[in-house]
């Protein structure tokens, strides 16, 4: 009979491996990425001075969130570059995009961060060199509206 052990208090508990990730775009389905970069939420103070009181209060102002960079491999299909190239003519198609970090095994979802109505802002190429036996790596850039933190298991937002 096998026994699973439960961590005791104060012990230390390993970290999720920052590797173990797939993404997630509504509406693309090609798409090898080797690094997601930029998660980040700011939350500006404002500084409140009540009346009769010497005491500066700060209070949350605006939400920003900042732009998120994937790196994917080249590879022959035109999906994210057909989605770039829209929002270059000015036809922005918002998607929701999904980071979702998966256990040390590779097998089960963890945790998963949803941005919501993403849209690109920036495409750089790779990076060729004939002298590199390197892949070939591009990025993408991404803006968008809100971003949900989700545990894992669950299922992605819907498009807005």
């Amino acid at each position: 009979m096998a026994t699973t052990a439960t961590p005791q208090p104060g012990a230390p508990v390993d970290p999720y491996r920052a590797y173990n990730f797939k993404l997630l775009i509504n509406g693309i389905t090609n798409g090898h990425f080797t690094e997601v970069s930029g998660l980040e939420v700011n939350i500006a103070p404002l500084a409140y001075r009540e009346a009769g009181n010497d005491r500066v209060r700060s209070v949350p102002g605006q939400v920003e969130y900042a732009p998120v960079t994937l790196h994917f491999g080249l590879t022959s299909s035109r999906e994210l570059w057909d989605w770039v190239n829209a929002a270059a003519r000015g036809a922005v198609s918002r998607r929701n995009v999904s980071v979702v970090l998966l256990d040390p095994a590779g097998t089960s979802e963890v945790l998963r961060w949803n941005m919501i109505n993403a849209w690109p802002t920036r495409w750089r190429g790779a990076h060729l060199n004939t002298l590199a036996q390197e892949i070939a790596i591009e990025a993408l850039t991404l803006a968008y509206e809100g971003l949900d933190l989700e545990a894992g298991g669950a299922a992605a937002p819907t498009p807005a």
